[in-house]
């Protein structure tokens, strides 16, 4: 039985096993029975925790050190990270845009996470000079520190730099390199033993949060998958189309009927990476890209660029805020994007791997952790949608840095 498989019948099971509780409340079943969720619950969500500072870090120095393949293609990284930033800015935009103007979440009240949100603090003024100086304090600091505390900004701005030394540094840190490659595949490996156990962590969480809070929260979660689902085919069918029209000169139906089999097989698995074979193949055969620009483009967009994820986990951040009564400010929505575009470059492109970057992007902004428990039922759903949005924006990007790195051909 596929993980999949299993992760869907532990939802289903979940929400029977909290209905049923629900029917015999101050009774010893109940309390035996929420305290053994509770501590199933736990168990899923500090491994969670405890994967992800290091995962951050590997991921995002991998990620980073790996534009050392492209020594002898200097312009075609950098037109690559230009469109990797500006994808992933406008899905980011239009993911917290949407989420406003329906105002998901708002209304319910969730008992579930009152003691940890009782900690938190909103400031009532935040100006962008307070915003900017709070954020260099906060992030510029030992990074020893840092993974002490759990603080994922700093963590990942100390990793940025790193990554930048071994690209400058090129074969002079060819072992520390592979050494952060080899790290960065025990992680991997330990999120593949982790997500073994989704089955019964989500089955914990789900049977938790039906036995404890009040079924209008599953009606907020429909319209909040609604939104999040029509907002990521929004940017999958216009945005994206739009800018490889403008600036790959490439007609999108084309584009489209060259890239179908990438997007089905990616709508299938939910895992860009497990695409990846696929998408090459059709950008070099279909959509007529260079080899060396695709070999190039694709297996780094892979990893850097992923829209669907970073406008998922941004809507999903509002959302929850609104869910827990929070007013983000500006600036917290500020700390918001950011995140979620850096936790979008260290999300591994396996399923429902967005489960561990999305604590970073709550996190940021002080929501608990714990929270995810209400993403979970529309996670699997939603990763197959944003993992269609994740490959296709790889593959446009390949085509538009392809068009802008050609050689003018010279009149014979």
């Amino acid at each position: 039985m596929s993980l999949n498989t299993q992760i869907l019948i532990a939802a289903v099971l979940g929400v029977l096993f909290g209905f049923l509780l629900t029917l015999f409340p101050q009774s010893t079943f109940f309390d035996v029975g929420l305290y053994g969720i509770g501590i199933a619950s736990s168990l899923f969500i500090g491994l969670l925790k405890m994967i992800l500072i290091p995962l951050i870090f590997t991921s995002i120095v991998v990620g980073v050190s790996n534009l050392q393949a492209g020594g002898q293609l200097s312009r075609t990284w950098k037109i690559t990270l230009l469109c990797c930033v500006t994808t992933t800015s406008l899905a980011l935009i239009l993911g917290l845009t949407c989420a406003h103007l329906f105002n998901v979440g708002r209304g319910v009240d969730v008992v579930m996470f009152q003691d940890a949100m009782a900690q938190h603090q909103t400031p009532d003024t935040l100006t962008p000079s307070s915003f900017f100086t709070n954020f260099i304090q906060n992030t510029l600091i030992n990074p020893f520190k840092a993974f002490a505390d759990g603080n994922v900004l700093a963590v990942v701005i100390f990793a940025l730099f790193i990554g930048v030394a071994l690209v400058a540094g090129g074969d002079s840190f060819r072992t520390v390199r592979k050494l952060s490659h080899q790290f960065f595949d025990i992680m991997m490996l330990m999120i593949g033993w982790i997500m073994k156990l989704a089955p019964i962590g989500i089955f914990a969480l789900l049977a938790k949060l039906i036995a404890t809070e009040d079924i209008s929260v599953l009606s907020r979660l429909a319209e909040f998958a609604a939104v999040v689902t029509g907002t990521t085919i929004f940017h999958g069918i216009v945005v994206l189309p739009l800018l490889l029209w403008i600036f790959g000169k490439m007609n999108p139906l084309t584009f489209f009927k060259g890239t179908r089999s990438a997007l089905i097989t990616a709508f299938a698995t939910s895992s860009s990476s497990a695409t990846m074979p696929i998408s090459l193949k059709c950008a070099q055969e279909n959509l007529g890209v260079r080899p060396q620009t695709a070999g190039f483009v694709i297996p780094l967009g892979t990893q850097l660029n992923m829209d669907g994820t970073a406008l998922y986990e941004a809507a999903a951040a509002l959302f929850i805020a609104n869910l827990m009564g929070l007013d983000l400010t500006l600036g917290q929505q500020l700390v918001v994007c950011a995140t979620a575009m850096i936790a979008s470059l260290g999300a591994p492109g396996i399923p429902s791997a967005g489960m561990v970057t999305m604590i970073m992007v709550l996190q940021s902004v002080g929501l608990p952790a714990e929270a995810i428990a209400i993403l979970l039922p529309i996670d699997r759903l939603l990763d197959t949608v944003r993992t269609v949005v994740n490959v296709q924006g790889d593959m446009m990007i390949s085509v538009v840095v392809d068009r802008h790195t050609r050689e003018p051909e010279v009149p014979v």
